[in-house]
């Protein structure tokens, strides 16, 4: 049995320049007389994409996904990452600097409680927790004797010579045609809000709640289209934004209108200590970071912990985002569809990588005229590396796509109208029997999911068992989420809805939501399996039904492989789901498709 924590050592290439940055923050601890420190993987918004200024943790590790953190004692560091990155951090992070940790099943409280000594200083950035983080830690080392130390600047960024600078791009205004609804009325809804809880402001950190609630996008995150701000909304249905003065134009000003005070970013922090003395202030837990609390409540303020606002009603999408998501949808799989009739030619001959291939993808998304950016770095992963959940090709890792393997390809794209997110496995070449099985007791799950029926008031948690079933009965599983939450132009990953059993998906679902289905296998060193749509949450008439009942619409149209499914496996309502699925969609597709692509998808479609 593999501990949750052990150490092994598996880096392909030379770790001399990371053993460099770990020892030189050795060095800077000790000079400020700390014994350790926590090294997240985020930003001051909580992102979980964030800018490159924030990307602490690749620059000092080398570990590349989305997720994680590190903990630094003078003599002993380890990092922790949670089921989808288990294999991906022992390829990237080097084994003699750091444990590998394996989230949930240890975390950064636990290994301190064995790694702790009496009298310890262990720093962290307030800037980048949360006050229950914060707290937890604080308690934990207390029982050690150890003491938590905030620290004024961080000790990384102090080492950290080439430390990009936070993005200066301007915010944009986001139409109404996309939106569809003013930013007054949002603000007016937030006002209502807050007069109910009788409360004066509400603290907007996360960087997707300010631009959905003010209509504005902006380009400094990668693959998320926000701008680096805050706001402070207020029950008279004004909001303070906080942005860096370059970023602002007079297209925003127009747009913001006399209800939006701009004001310079670096003086938020102190907006907060000096302005709310007596005024009751909601900032979100979750969301916002523990200098928040820690501002408002030296000022005096009374905070109300509670959920941002914006949260719900960002994840229930009105009519024209439902609008812009199915014209997204339909662009963006058919982009996908002439991808994969490509690769159904080059891959048998052994001719493309990953790397390639995910360019491929990316020029046909770009062919539409109507993309942005990706909506996250698409997964490209051949063979054993398609069995890394969160793999991301590089030079290093480049694998030829050859015949006789599994190709998984995890995609999407950020459009005006809507953000994107699919993904599918591909046989090149002949299938082992194995893979077929495998790949047919996923897309039985996948199938379950997009046809269940269930009461309004089920959550996420409640479905996730009829993705796995299938699987569970073969004695198999995966290690990641069920389903996520999707942005209107925004995150690809949204809460508060989720399908998990774990992490999330406690949220009850309601009409207008968009969540992924995406259940998965993966065999390591072999292969990964996952079949994903995006699929939207809606009212659905049930006869005799004894309470209002609801269902899922898919939005993602693109061929199942036939090649991988077991036809003799499913059951009749299952053949008849995958039938209709593929009749849908080369009723949507094919009309957009010319040539070959076309004739490939009527045979991809065709009945099983």
């Amino acid at each position: 049995m593999r501990l949750p924590c052990f150490k092994e050592h598996q880096l392909s290439t030379s770790a001399a320049h990371y053993t460099k940055r770990l020892a030189l923050l050795r060095a800077e601890l000790a000079s400020r007389q700390l014994d350790g420190f926590v090294v997240p993987l985020t930003d001051e918004h909580m992102s979980e994409y964030v800018g490159a200024y924030a990307q602490r943790l690749a620059w000092l590790t080398g570990f590349g996904g989305s997720a994680g953190s590190a903990v630094v004692l003078a003599e002993k560091a380890a990092v922790f990452v949670d089921g989808r990155y288990t294999l991906q951090v022992r390829d990237q992070v080097d084994g003699a600097l750091y444990d590998y940790c394996d989230l949930p099943a240890k975390q950064p409280t636990d290994w301190l409680v064995a790694e702790a000594r009496e009298g310890m200083r262990i720093g962290y950035d307030p800037w980048l927790h949360t006050r229950d983080w914060v707290a937890k830690m604080r308690e934990t080392l207390a029982a050690k004797r150890a003491e938590l130390v905030a620290v004024e600047d961080n000790p990384v960024d102090a080492v950290w010579q080439d430390r990009p600078a936070p993005s200066l791009a301007p915010a944009v205004p986001h139409g109404l045609e996309f939106a569809g609804k003013a930013h007054e009325d949002k603000l007016s809804d937030i006002a209502e809000w807050l007069k109910a809880r009788g409360a004066d402001a509400a603290v907007l950190s996360a960087l997707d709640s300010i631009a959905w609630a003010l209509n504005i996008r902006g380009s400094d995150v990668a693959r998320t289209p926000v701008a680096l701000s805050y706001a402070i909304a207020k029950a008279d249905g004004t909001v303070d934004l906080f942005i860096a003065p370059e970023k602002v134009t007079d297209a925003l000003r127009a747009h913001l209108g006399n209800r939006v005070s701009i004001r310079d970013r670096a003086d938020f922090a102190q907006a907060l200590a000096s302005e709310y003395a007596g005024k009751r202030v909601t900032v979100d837990p979750e969301r916002a970071v523990a200098a928040i609390f820690e501002a408002l409540g030296g000022g005096g303020a009374q905070i109300d912990a509670v959920r941002d606002p914006v949260v719900l009603a960002k994840a229930i999408k009105n009519a024209t985002e439902i609008a812009g998501h199915d014209a997204a949808q339909l662009r963006d799989n058919a982009a996908l569809v002439r991808f994969l009739h490509w690769i159904s030619v080059v891959g048998p001959q052994g001719s493309e990588t990953e790397l390639s291939a995910a360019a491929k993808l990316q020029s046909f998304r770009e062919a539409t005229g109507k993309l942005i950016d990706l909506s996250f770095d698409t997964i490209s992963g051949a063979g054993p590396n398609g069995a890394i959940v969160h793999y991301r090709a590089e030079e290093r890792t480049n694998r030829a796509i050859a015949p006789d393997m599994l190709y998984l390809v995890d995609s999407g794209g950020q459009y005006r109208d809507g953000t994107t997110d699919i993904t599918r496995t591909i046989a090149i070449g002949t299938p082992t029997e194995e893979m077929r099985t495998r790949f047919t007791l996923v897309l039985k799950g996948h199938i379950a999911l997009a046809r269940a029926l269930f009461p309004q008031g089920t959550r996420g948690s409640q479905l996730d068992v009829l993705a796995r079933r299938a699987l569970w009965e073969a004695g198999l599983d995966y290690a990641h989420g069920t389903g996520h939450g999707v942005g209107s132009f925004l995150s690809v990953h949204e809460g508060p809805q989720r399908i998990a059993t774990f992490g999330g998906g406690d949220e009850p679902l309601k009409p207008g939501m968009i969540v992924s289905n995406e259940p998965g296998y993966y065999k390591t060193g072999e292969y990964g399996i996952r079949i994903e749509n995006l699929v939207l949450v809606e009212a659905r008439e049930v006869a005799g039904a004894e309470k209002p009942m609801l269902g899922f619409r898919t939005l993602s149209h693109v061929p199942i492989d036939r090649a991988l499914v077991d036809a003799g496996m499913l059951d009749a309502s299952e053949r008849a789901w995958l039938n209709a699925y593929h009749a849908e969609t080369l009723r949507r597709i094919a009309p957009l498709l010319e040539g070959d692509a076309g004739v490939w998808l009527s045979q991809a479609c065709a009945p099983v």
